[in-house]
């Protein structure tokens, strides 16, 4: 079950085997999880149309760099917000 600290601003933890883990991470793991999966299981060949030229390629090569160029401008994102 979830357990709010004594401070307000502390996040919300569980304990797995005899340590506190952060629901955060708990969520990130299994989205990472799904993520992984997901890509794993497209594997067919697919078609894309870059402005000019049309390339082939495996769809879960299209699917991680999406993946990747998502995790970074996140990132981008949450640090701009963090500065202000």
């Amino acid at each position: 079950m979830a357990r709010h600290s004594a401070h307000a601003n502390d996040p919300a933890t569980l304990t797995v085997k005899g340590r506190d883990v952060r629901l955060r991470t708990i969520g990130f793991v299994l989205l990472a999880g799904l993520a992984i999966w997901f890509i794993a299981a497209n594997t067919k060949s697919v078609t894309i149309r870059l402005w000019v030229p049309t390339v082939t390629l495996p769809l879960w090569s299209v699917l991680t760099v999406t993946l990747l160029a998502g995790m970074i401008l996140g990132l981008l994102v949450a640090h701009r917000r963090s500065r202000r």
